[in-house]
C-alpha cells in the first residue's frame, strides 16, 4: 500500500496519479475535509475560502484529471476572470489586466501611451519565451538529482533572455512606465522575495496570470478544487482517513515499512508521500535517516494577514481581484525582508461572491515583529480606499499565529522563500536518498509555491514511486 500524508492539493495530486496507475492508496489527513491550505471556513451564513484565491494554468489541473481519463470540465467547471486583476495605483490611475492580448495592449496604450504599448507587446513576447524555456527544464522537472541542473544550453538561453538578472532590472530593461513595471514585478512576493532580490526567471509568474489568465470555479469557490480532486481519488479506489494524524513513519534497511497513526494503528506501506510542512515533518514524523541538509538553515517567506468579511450587500463595479498598490514601493519590500510591516501597504482585495470580501496584506512571519498591528490598520486602509467602515462586519482573520496553529512553520503559509539557494535542486529534495520509498510533495519541494507548482510536485512524487516499483 502507498500512504499519502496530507490531503492538500499536492497530496491529492499524488494520490490520483498513484491510484490511476493501479496502486492501492490510503490518504491520511488530520483535518475533517480535504484541501490543506486550500481550506474553507464558515461564519454564520457566510462561507470563505481560507487559502489561495488565484488559480492559474488550469491545464496543469486538467492534466491531473486526465491522468485518470477524466475531463476537468465534467468535475470542476472553471470560468476565466475578466479582468484577471484590477490594479489601482497610488496616483489614482487604473489598469485592468485583460485576458485578450489585443485588448490588454490597448489598455496599456491608453494608460501609458503608444510607445510603451509597443514596448509592452515585445515584453509580453519575452515572457512567453522565458516561460517556454523554463517549463520543461526547471518547473515540470524532477529536481531530486544534481544532474537536473546540468543543462548548459537551457541555462545559456535563460541567461541570454535575462533570467538570471534581478527581476526589477529585467522588467525595467523592457518597460519604462513605473506603473507597468510594478504590475509585472509585484508577483515576486509569491516567491517570498522582493523584486530587487528575486531572479528574472520568476517573471514567469507574471506570465502565468497576466498572459495565461486567472480562473475560478463556477461554484463552490476555490475549495471546490480539492473537493473535486478527493472525489476523483475515491472513484479510483483511494481510501481517505480524515480526522487522523500520522505520528511516525517507520523504515528499515530496505526503506519505508509503515506509518503509525494517532489511533494506534500501523499502516504497512511500500511507499510514503509526505505532502505537508517538511520542517515539521522532519522534526516530528520522519526518521533521522531522512534528514535533508537543505533544511539545516531554512529561510522562510514573509507571511500575510487575511481578513475575511461578510457583507450586507455586494460591492458595485468591484472586480474579482483588485490590487491596491502603495506609493512606497522599495521601502515596502525592504520592510518585509527586515521582518517589519509594510510602511505603505499594498493589499489584495478579493470579492468572490456577492456577500464576501477577503483582504490580504503581506506581513512579517513569526520570526519578525509588528504583524499583530496589521489587522486594525488594514481595516482603516479599506475605509480610506472607499470600502466603508467594516470594523463591525462579521469577519474571520488569519494571521501568522493562526497560520502556525494550522501547521505552518514560522507562521507563513508560503513556506520557504525562493532565493537561489532554495530553488530547483537546492530546494528540499522530493525524495529521501537514504530511505527508499519516502517521497515529498508540496510547497517546500521543487517546483515550489503556488497552485500549479504544488500540483506538479504531487505528480512528480507519484512518478518516482512508480519508477521505484519497476
Amino acid at each position: 500500500m502507498d500512504v499519502v500524508i496530507g490531503a492538500g492539493l499536492a497530496g491529492l495530486s499524488a494520490a490520483i496519479h498513484l491510484a490511476a496507475a493501479g496502486r492501492e492508496v490510503t490518504v491520511v489527513e488530520a483535518r475533517d475535509v480535504p484541501g490543506g491550505c486550500c481550506g474553507t471556513a464558515e461564519l454564520g451564513p457566510y462561507r470563505f475560502d481560507t487559502g489561495p484565491s488565484v488559480l492559474t494554468m488550469p491545464g496543469v489541473l486538467a492534466e491531473v484529471f486526465g491522468a485518470a481519463g477524466e475531463e476537468l470540465d465534467r468535475w470542476l467547471p472553471l470560468r476565466r476572470l475578466d479582468p484577471a486583476y484590477r490594479l489601482l495605483f497610488h496616483d489614482g490611475s487604473r489598469l485592468d489586466v485583460l485576458p485578450d492580448a489585443d485588448a490588454m495592449i490597448g489598455q496599456v496604450r491608453e494608460l501609458c501611451g503608444p510607445a510603451e504599448a509597443e514596448r509592452y507587446r515585445r515584453f509580453r513576447a519575452l515572457l512567453g519565451r522565458l516561460f517556454a524555456a523554463e517549463w520543461n527544464v526547471f518547473v515540470d522537472a524532477d529536481m531530486t538529482r544534481l544532474r537536473a541542473l546540468a543543462r548548459p544550453v537551457a541555462l545559456l538561453r535563460l541567461a541570454a533572455m535575462g533570467g538570471f538578472r534581478r527581476l526589477d532590472r529585467l522588467v525595467a530593461a523592457h518597460l519604462t512606465d513605473e506603473r507597468l513595471i510594478r504590475a509585472h514585478t509585484f508577483q515576486a512576493l509569491y516567491a517570498g522575495l522582493s523584486p530587487q532580490r528575486a531572479l528574472g526567471v520568476y517573471a514567469v509568474i507574471a506570465h502565468m496570470d497576466t498572459v495565461g489568465g486567472v480562473y475560478f470555479p463556477e461554484s463552490g469557490g476555490m475549495h471546490a478544487v480539492p473537493v473535486a480532486m478527493a472525489a476523483l481519488a475515491e472513484k479510483l479506489g483511494a481510501t481517505f482517513r480524515y480526522g487522523t494524524r500520522a505520528t511516525r513513519m517507520e523504515a528499515g534497511g530496505d526503506g519505508v515499512t509503515a506509518v503509525r497513526l494517532n489511533t494506534g494503528e500501523r499502516l504497512t506501506a511500500r511507499a510514503v508521500v509526505v505532502a505537508g510542512d517538511l520542517v515539521r515533518a522532519h522534526a516530528e514524523l520522519l526518521p533521522r535517516a531522512a534528514a535533508d541538509w537543505r533544511l539545516r538553515r531554512p529561510r522562510f517567506s514573509p507571511s500575510c494577514v487575511v481578513t475575511h468579511i461578510g457583507l450586507e450587500r455586494p460591492l458595485t463595479g468591484q472586480a474579482h481581484h483588485t490590487l491596491h498598490l502603495g506609493r512606497q514601493w522599495a521601502r515596502t519590500f525592504a520592510a518585509l525582508e527586515a521582518g517589519r510591516p509594510q510602511p505603505d501597504p499594498s493589499i489584495l482585495v478579493t470579492h468572490p461572491s456577492p456577500d464576501t470580501l477577503s483582504v490580504l496584506e503581506p506581513a512579517p512571519n513569526l520570526l519578525g515583529r509588528g504583524w499583530d498591528t496589521v489587522e486594525d490598520r488594514l481595516l482603516a486602509r479599506l475605509d480610506a480606499l472607499g470600502y466603508g467602515d467594516l470594523s463591525r462586519a462579521p469577519r474571520l482573520t488569519w494571521d501568522p499565529r493562526r497560520w502556525a496553529a494550522e501547521g505552518h512553520t514560522a507562521g507563513t503559509p508560503f513556506a520557504l522563500d525562493h532565493r537561489f539557494t532554495q530553488t530547483a535542486w537546492f530546494r528540499p529534495s522530493g525524495a529521501a536518498r537514504r530511505v527508499p520509498g519516502l517521497h515529498f510533495a508540496g510547497m517546500h519541494t521543487a517546483p515550489g509555491v503556488g497552485v500549479p507548482p504544488v500540483l506538479l510536485s504531487g505528480r512528480l512524487a507519484a512518478r518516482r514511486v512508480l519508477k521505484e516499483a519497476r
